[in-house]
């Protein structure tokens, strides 16, 4: 069994921010594989379905961001979940906008939500798909740069993203993880020099 995870924060007034990028994958996920998310278990909304013949637990955690640890804590330890089976999406000030980022371990690269994960499980030895939302102009609140929307000239770029991210943790599900970093890590990169 697998957790995927989407961070972001509860709230319609939240729905389509920055930070709730996380949010928007599990949703890509869930329509593209006709699993219902509306379950409340785990602090959290959550859906059981399969993907590539694996059982998946798509979690969307109602803790808000910064609390994000206690409710993966909760579902993590109700299943004895091995943490190479807990995967995180979430957002990205450090990428463009239209970017992501595999990785299978590392810090939480100043996300919040992810440091709160690595606090609540101790370890952070678990994989996470980051989607670029791009850098916080200068002269902006961080705060308020991850909870604006996205501007018009951005949204085909942070569709591409999620629909990306969705394909990767679907990869990563397959059993081809370095395939996953391979093809998305690598492109952006390219990309993003041009």
């Amino acid at each position: 069994m697998y957790i995927i995870v989407g961070l972001g924060n509860p709230g319609r007034e939240y729905k389509y921010t920055r930070h709730n990028t996380g949010w928007q994958v599990i949703d890509k996920l869930a329509y593209d594989h006709n699993i219902d998310v509306s379950k409340s278990k785990f602090s959290s909304m959550v859906g059981e379905g399969f993907i590539k013949g694996e059982k998946v637990l798509l979690l969307k955690p109602l803790t808000f961001m910064n609390l994000s640890g206690s409710a993966v804590s909760q579902a993590v330890n109700f299943y004895k979940l091995p943490l190479d089976r807990l995967l995180v999406c979430c957002d990205d000030i450090n990428l463009p906008v239209g970017s992501i980022r595999i990785r299978e371990k590392g810090s939480d690269g100043g996300q919040k939500g992810l440091r709160h994960i690595i606090e609540c499980l101790s370890s952070d030895s678990f994989s996470r798909v980051r989607v670029g939302v791009g850098e916080k102009p200068q002269r902006m609140d961080l705060k308020d740069w991850v909870l604006s929307g996205f501007m018009s000239e951005e949204s085909d770029a942070i569709i591409s993203a999620i629909t990306d991210a969705a394909s990767a943790v679907e990869m990563i599900i397959g059993g081809d993880t370095s395939g996953a970093m391979c093809k998305f890590n690598k492109r952006k990169r390219v990309e993003k020099d041009e």
